[in-house]
């Protein structure tokens, strides 16, 4: 047993870094600081099933009360830190108190970007979706009949829209670039996706900004669009992405760049300090990224957790991702930044096809919907390293099983 770890954030990355420093069997002190009231839980569901209503809350949660408890694992709720005193090894918190650690931990995952107030960002009825109190607000809102605007075409506007639809309401998304998911996926998964929103009765207005929001008696009833046109709203959701949250590391003069800098040990610039999930600028051929994902905050907490409990594995991300939208499932193994070229692969049923994605000749990612073989294959084969040849990936007839051979 050594000194105290103290982890910062109780969202996934900071609860499967404790549960996994206890799972390897360090037993030294550990507190988890969280500014929500709530125990941790999984996020993903609390826009899908939990919105729907098909899932309770407590169904969210990683474990319950007494687990904390039971493990020696003391969890301050509803607070949160104001600065790091790194030559104190002390965190001070918003009242006042001090903290110590022998190990610190910065799991703050990220904030959901907002309307300036100058466009009605600050209006009534203007809402983000990224933990329970933002989706408790929508839920309220979201009655059959009522029209709702989604400013933003990525994965997280496309998953309200499909919510919003389901639950009877009349949609409209605005995305300002030329097309949806232009940030993150090809335009064939763009082209695929589109089709299937629109079946759905989702107006979708590409390359369609956001001029002004209209307030009545301080709440949101209209939006005034980059082309001159103006809708009425009962509410508007944004969906502009997030930033992550680094001020605790940038003034404790900790290097920050697109989030908290790490190593591949998860290792900030204080060799005390970890950070890891959504926060979390890491290493990653050759590069940096940082990875929005719920599965890279937990591989990376618990490459964390093992560090800090005594090992020296370094962190290799093998990143996968998914999204689910009406009945439909897309799953992305690998990471297509810098992509240059990509194939286009019907599925062996209807409504399933896969996009693939190619850097310089070599395969480094797949969208896969509605296609788990094609989801599975290219994630064996990133993973072993197998370059697929495209003229197998292009014949339809191809068994994609012939791929790992």
């Amino acid at each position: 047993m050594t000194g105290r770890l103290v982890i910062v954030g109780a969202g996934q990355a900071g609860f499967a870094l404790a549960a996994k420093v206890r799972a390897i069997g360090d037993l030294r002190p550990i507190t988890i600081v969280g500014a929500e009231e709530s125990l941790p839980y999984q996020r993903p569901p609390l826009t899908k099933k939990y919105l729907l209503g098909e899932m309770a809350f407590d169904r969210l949660l990683f474990r319950p009360e007494h687990w904390y408890a039971d493990n020696n694992v003391e969890i301050r709720l509803s607070t949160w830190v104001e600065q790091i005193k790194r030559a104190a090894k002390q965190v001070i918190m918003q009242d006042g108190s001090a903290l110590d650690y022998e190990t610190l931990a910065l799991t703050t995952g990220a904030t959901p970007r907002r309307l300036p107030p100058a466009v009605g960002g600050t209006l009534e009825g203007v809402y983000v979706a990224r933990d329970k109190r933002d989706a408790d607000q929508l839920a309220a809102e979201m009655r059959a009949g009522r029209r709702v605007l989604i400013i933003g075409g990525g994965y997280i506007g496309l998953e309200a829209a499909a919510v919003a639809r389901h639950r009877g309401l009349e949609v409209t998304l605005i995305e300002m670039a030329d097309r949806i998911l232009q940030r993150v996926a090809a335009k064939e998964t763009a082209d695929i996706m589109r089709v299937i929103h629109r079946e759905h009765d989702v107006v979708i207005r590409e390359k369609t900004g956001l001029k002004q929001l209209i307030g009545k008696n301080g709440h949101v009833v209209a939006a005034e669009l980059s082309d001159g046109s103006t809708i009425d709203v009962d509410f508007v959701i944004v969906g502009i992405g997030v930033a992550p949250n680094d001020r605790l590391a940038k003034e404790a003069g900790l290097e920050v760049g697109n989030g908290i800098i790490v190593d591949s040990l998860a290792r900030t610039s204080d060799p005390s300090i970890f950070a890891a999930g959504d926060c979390a600028e890491l290493p990653w051929n050759g590069g940096r990224i940082r990875l929005e994902s719920v599965q890279n905050a937990v591989d990376q907490a618990e490459a964390a957790a093992a560090i800090i409990a005594g090992g020296e594995a370094a962190y290799d991300p093998k990143p996968w991702f998914w999204s689910d939208q009406y009945d439909v499932k897309l799953q992305i193994a690998g990471f297509n930044l810098g992509y240059d070229e990509t194939l286009l692969r019907p599925g062996s049923r209807e409504g399933a096809a896969s996009v693939w994605y190619f850097k310089q000749g070599r395969f480094i990612a797949v969208d896969a919907i509605n296609d788990a073989k094609a989801y599975v294959t290219g994630k064996k084969l990133l993973e072993t390293g197998i370059n697929p040849a495209k003229s197998a990936l292009a014949d339809p007839a191809t068994d994609l099983k012939q791929l790992l051979a």
